[in-house]
């Protein structure tokens, strides 16, 4: 790879957990102010009167050092007599909300209220928590990610988390997707001449960074971006490490392998990175593949595993669009 130089930027798109580990180890390799994490928020509702970003809060507390290493979101350290007097008091409890966190929920809340924009909300979050990366939520329009299962239309929320995944699925949505635009720091950060790569994290590709390709002009971008895109495959040793992806891909008739998810993202990435234990899949696409350790235990997996990919793509070259390709004169 050509040596890099603090102008050199990284972009990634990422969902929650599994996305924002990688965004942690890209963050502590490349230098301040040189990455940006576009987020998913199709996930976002409004419960108990507040308004809920998972995804953007996931990343900003893992970047910021305060996530619950345990369980991955929330914040270290929590404190849960909030939930435990809504308990007492009858109210909803299936969406756990810790003291500590409810208070980026209240703040959120009556930032947007006011008319402000969710971007400048997680900008002023991220300057608080001591984060030099532009976290960008992938619109200030509302999103919202609809699973369509075979007992009705759920919310996200309602799927992932009151019902535990549990309902088969049939599709997926995204409502007002259509009508909506990238934020300034998406779209700023996906033109920036100086960006060397675009990362796709290992998050749920139906469920995390689908919605981010949903809105409109965020795919395009990446389609017209000079930088090589790169896909983090989810799945090792043919299933999920964590969540619904593999049990979502089976009911979508869907075989869980890395075929798959080249398949899912072709004509958008240059590279694909996959764990050595899928190796016999390398031949799979027709774009390279990086076959590496990509289970991240502990920090130094997740700055071993961001080194890579950066090394990678500055191997890469852009392929050209099917987009540009079909409208060339």
């Amino acid at each position: 790879m050509t040596a890099r130089t603090e102008t050199d930027r990284v972009v990634a798109l990422c969902g929650g957990i599994g996305g924002a580990k990688l965004a942690l180890g890209l963050y502590r390799i490349l230098g301040p102010g040189t990455l940006t994490v576009i987020v998913n928020t199709g996930d976002d509702f409004e419960h108990l009167g507040l308004r809920i970003s998972p995804d953007l809060d996931t990343v900003l507390y893992t970047l910021g050092g305060i996530a619950d290493p345990d369980r991955g979101w929330g914040c270290a350290n929590e404190t849960w007599n909030f939930m435990e007097m809504l308990r007492h008091l009858g109210g909803e409890t299936w969406f756990r909300l810790g003291d500590r966190d409810l208070a980026m929920h209240v703040s959120r809340t009556e930032w947007l209220r006011s008319g402000k924009h969710l971007s400048d909300f997680v900008n002023r979050s991220a300057d608080a928590l001591g984060v030099f990366a532009q976290i960008s939520p992938m619109s200030d329009n509302a999103v919202r990610t609809i699973v369509e299962t075979i007992e009705g239309d759920l919310a996200f929320q309602h799927y992932f988390v009151r019902r535990h995944c549990e309902p088969a699925v049939k599709g997926i949505r995204f409502d007002r997707a259509a009508q909506s635009k990238p934020s300034g720091g998406a779209a700023k950060a996906l033109s920036d001449p100086n960006t060397r790569a675009v990362v796709i994290c290992p998050s749920n590709p139906y469920l995390s960074i689908d919605p981010i390709l949903a809105v409109p002009g965020i795919r395009r971008a990446i389609e017209d971006a000079a930088a090589p895109v790169i896909a983090v495959s989810p799945i090792i040793g043919g299933n999920a490490v964590k969540g619904p992806t593999a049990k979502i891909m089976r009911e979508l008739g869907l075989a869980v392998n890395t075929k798959t998810i080249s398949a899912h993202y072709d004509g958008l990435i240059d590279g694909l990175v996959i764990d050595e234990s899928d190796a016999a899949d390398v031949t799979v696409a027709d774009i390279p593949i990086l076959v590496t350790r990509t289970m991240m235990r502990n920090l130094a997996d997740r700055e071993r595993l961001a080194s890579e990919i950066i090394t990678y793509a500055g191997g890469l070259l852009r392929r050209p669009s099917k987009r540009a390709v079909e409208f060339a004169p």
